[in-house]
């Protein structure tokens, strides 16, 4: 199996480096390599490299930013996608391709299916539900992974912003009005490993296209993402006090509720991502925050 990876240097791509090469042949290429901005690179790089699989890791993920650049996060997030697809297409490759929570509207009282009403709040998920439609439109083999929440042990997000703040300050304000899944980017690349496996060995990733949902289970709200990442790494000293949305204005209007129902996963290919908190614990863990013991 030869697999080409775009967007090695994110944090899902970073776990995909780790765990694709148990695989087959593995090709990784950061921006400097294909920018998702030159599409011309990127058609070149399918057709050079002539894999059988196409992972694509690279996006625009700069939700607050995208407001005030929404032809950069087009151009990233829904325009390079398709061309990425429909280059696989001409191949026979199947393509992968990572989107978001961010495409619903927040309003639900439960775990979102595939098939809800997409209804994004601002520009990034709606670049990103974009992406979903010309990846579909390319026609050929494809699996589209939806997330949300997406942390890891190193680049910018939410853990790390936390464990920052935690340093600098004595009383943090966080979120406490807006429920999602948070999820360890490298659980996201052990799960994309074992479903490209059970394709493979399938021989049947044509017939298995369509939007799946990988996340990690349950659900919190930033208050309480935030108050078990303090608690795990000894800092549940720190004065934590939840506030409103209202009280924590963003450029980006964010979704409400964006859990993610993920039993259409498990269903089509046995594979199903852990507890939030299981994975932050596995996150601490490995970035020796915490004791492995």
């Amino acid at each position: 199996m030869k697999l080409l990876l775009f967007g090695k240097s994110g944090q899902v791509g970073a776990g995909l480096l780790r765990q694709l090469p148990g695989l087959g042949a593995l090709t990784a290429l950061d921006r400097s390599a294909a920018d998702l901005c030159y599409p011309e690179q990127l058609e070149a790089a399918i057709k050079v490299h002539h894999p059988d699989i196409v992972v694509n890791a690279a996006a625009y993920t700069a939700v607050d930013r995208a407001e005030t650049e929404p032809a950069l996060a087009t151009a990233v997030n829904a325009y390079a996608p398709g061309v990425m697809a429909d280059a696989a297409r001409t191949i026979g490759a199947l393509f992968i391709h990572y989107s978001t929570d961010y495409v619903f509207d927040g309003n639900a009282d439960r775990p979102y299916l595939e098939d809800h009403p997409t209804a994004p709040g601002n520009v990034y998920g709606r670049s990103k539900l974009e992406g979903e439609r010309a990846v579909t439109a390319a026609a050929g083999s494809h699996l589209i992974l939806r997330t949300g929440w997406v942390y890891s042990n190193h680049g910018r997000n939410f853990l790390d912003t936390m464990l920052r703040l935690a340093r600098e300050r004595k009383e943090l304000r966080v979120v406490d009005d807006q429920f999602g899944g948070p999820t360890y980017a490298a659980l996201i690349a052990k799960a994309t490993a074992e479903v490209i496996r059970t394709l493979w060995d399938d021989g049947a990733a044509g017939h298995s296209s369509g939007v799946y949902h990988m996340s990690c289970g349950g659900v919190a709200s930033w208050y309480e993402f935030a108050a078990a990442i303090f608690e795990r790494a000894g800092l549940s000293a720190l004065r934590l006090k939840p506030v409103p949305t209202s009280d924590y204005p963003t450029p980006a209007k964010r979704p409400r509720y964006s859990v993610l129902d993920n039993s259409k996963l498990l269903t089509r290919f046995g594979v199903q991502l852990p507890k939030w908190r299981v994975g932050l614990d596995r996150c601490l863990v490995e970035a020796d925050v915490v004791d492995k013991r």
